[in-house]
């Protein structure tokens, strides 16, 4: 609703200062207030706001001027057109939707790769790096997690992996592609003492995971 109406106002801020410049002729003025009008109306409307009666020039009616009858008609022939405009505006967004799906229908399963290069994060201790998809709008993971795990002088445990840490999520349908957002979600885990701080010999522990940080993009 936000992004519609942001579109309309700046629509009429437009057509606004084509009006103000002067410089059109006086048939294309007249054709650019009905459209100017015409798209108040509209606004007016989703926004459930009170429909303002017009006159075939777009000028607003008096009901101090003019008959309730005529009031009444121009009051239907202004529903009928601003009906009419939505129609023809869910009329366009369905077929844009089926479009859409028969697009993502058609679209055969893909796969994301990722290639890990470094982790530059002062941890201190050996780690667990989990990478996986997320969906924040539904708040919850929607692939495995890519583990690696990483040791406290820098470097992946698995030496011979150096350079060769890659991933592919696979099986990624048309659902996920419908998705509104995706996010790639980084998880590093401290695998080692209870408190990094801990100094004392009688009370070292060893071994703990402990959550460290996060990232997403």
């Amino acid at each position: 609703m936000f992004r519609s109406v942001r579109h309309m106002i700046y629509d009429l801020i437009e057509w606004r200062s084509q009006i103000l410049s002067g410089t059109l002729p006086q048939d294309e003025l007249k054709e650019l207030k009905k459209k100017v009008t015409a798209k108040i109306d509209y606004g007016n409307r989703i926004l459930d706001l009170d429909l303002v009666v017009r006159d075939e020039d777009g000028n607003i009616l008096d009901p101090e001027q003019t008959s309730t009858i005529s009031l009444f008609r121009a009051h239907e022939i202004a529903s009928k057109q601003v009906e009419e405009r939505l129609q023809e505006e869910k009329s366009q967004k369905q077929n844009i939707d089926m479009n859409r799906q028969a697009k993502f229908a058609a679209t055969p399963s893909f796969a994301l790769f990722v290639n890990l290069k470094n982790v530059v994060c002062k941890i201190g201790e050996d780690a667990e790096v989990l990478m996986s998809l997320y969906d924040p709008l539904e708040s919850k993971f929607i692939s495995e997690n890519y583990l690696v795990r990483w040791s406290s002088c820098g470097l992946p445990k698995d030496i011979d992996r150096l350079h060769n840490l890659r991933a592919v999520f696979t099986d990624l349908g048309s659902k996920d592609l419908k998705r509104e957002k995706i996010s790639f979600v980084c998880q590093i885990v401290r695998v080692g003492r209870m408190e990094l701080r801990d100094n004392n010999t009688r009370k070292l522990t060893s071994g703990l995971r402990r959550p460290f940080g996060v990232a997403g993009t």
